[in-house]
């Protein structure tokens, strides 16, 4: 079975967040708990696969956020060629998790058939369900089925040789989880089932959830599908790039298949 290289590739960053924001009912030790936003890249030697595909300059601007290097510069950095990319995994539909709509012209989207329902339902017509939806991102999704280029799955589904999908939910209806196999063990990528450490660590849910029970399940099925709880690298914790070695490639790229540098 193949092993795969594993690159985690920050693009963009929120400073002034604080851990109140972080976890639901808030936190009574509240204090500085920045949120910084990956792209992810998986390969073998024959194919690589992008998971996710962050936001760009113009949605951005209309969140109030910082990119701090486009994400087609970090996949070039990691040597990857976006436009001979054939595979993109999309976590959710999320505006920081699906953007970026012209970096993949030969791509075929992997995303769970839920989460397409989600985010065209009538769960949107609630403003604090739409919120973290971008009308754009879906929008170039529904122009991508018609295309043929969208590829919906239904629960767990293999995507490659030592690549697997996993329906979690919790976060949004239809988030699903990224299981790799690597020189090191089958690592979990979390996205967005888990933000930080802390919130699979402690089950403490994220603040942003659709059905928390599916999220605290969510926390074990990640556990189940990873060689160890040490495997399981949450969406956004900064402690992601001081706990894994650099990969060589500049600021804000590590190596997610080589051993933690801590614990």
């Amino acid at each position: 079975m193949s092993e795969y290289v594993v690159h985690a590739i920050k693009y963009a960053r929120i400073g002034d967040r604080t851990a109140a924001e972080n976890f639901m009912n808030g936190d009574p030790h509240n204090g500085p708990m920045p949120m910084d936003f990956f792209v992810w890249t998986l390969t073998d030697g024959d194919r690589t696969i992008v998971v996710d595909t962050g936001f760009d300059q113009a949605t951005a601007a209309r969140r109030g956020r910082m990119v701090s290097r486009p994400v087609e510069e970090g996949l070039r950095a990691v040597d990857v060629d976006p436009g001979s990319i054939s595979d993109v995994i999309l976590t959710h539909m999320h505006y920081d998790h699906c953007g970026n709509h012209d970096l993949f012209p030969e791509a075929r989207y992997h995303l769970q058939e839920s989460e397409m329902r989600f985010c065209t339902g009538r769960c949107m017509c609630h403003h604090v369900l739409r919120h973290p939806f971008e009308l754009p991102d879906v929008q170039n999704m529904v122009k991508r089925v018609f295309e043929g280029r969208v590829c919906f799955h239904d629960g767990a589904a293999e995507i490659a040789p030592g690549v697997s999908v996993h329906w979690v939910g919790g976060h949004s209806k239809g988030l699903q989880v990224v299981r790799v196999r690597t020189r090191r063990g089958w690592v979990v990528l979390a996205s967005d089932a888990s933000h930080y450490y802390a919130n699979f660590q402690q089950h403490r849910p994220f603040a942003i959830v659709v059905d928390v029970d599916d999220m605290l399940n969510g926390y074990e099925t990640m556990v189940g599908l990873a060689s160890s709880a040490a495997h399981i690298v949450p969406g956004h914790d900064p402690l992601v790039l001081e706990r894994y070695p650099s990969a060589g490639k500049g600021e804000g790229i590590v190596r997610l298949d080589a051993d933690p540098l801590t614990d």
